[in-house]
């Protein structure tokens, strides 16, 4: 199934986000296959900076994708003020297998 793991971060973060980004990275591309689509949520303006994470996620359960997004490493690191995971179903796209 997938998911969709939706992450805000607290306000004023981006130097932790940036510290912890490479670990972030590692983790998600440890992940393999699984993970189908990845990337930071921008702010509006002159100026955009990471406000937040999407993941698109192909997992067994909600509770292993929970379990997944609680061992991130800007989780574990406190960046996030709110995680939202949301099974999510793939209706149009290039990507999508037929």
């Amino acid at each position: 199934m997938l998911f969709m793991v939706l992450c805000y971060d607290k306000p004023d973060s981006v130097t932790l986000r940036m510290e912890t980004r490479a670990a972030h990275l590692s983790y998600l591309k440890d992940a393999g296959e699984r993970v189908k689509l990845a990337g930071p949520l921008m702010s509006s303006g002159e100026k955009p900076e990471p406000i937040g994470s999407l993941i698109l996620i192909d997992g067994a359960s909600e509770m292993a994708v929970k379990l997944f997004a609680e061992n991130d490493p800007y989780h574990t690191a406190g960046l996030f003020a709110e995680v939202e995971i949301r099974e999510w179903k793939a209706g149009l796209g290039h990507w999508i297998p037929e």
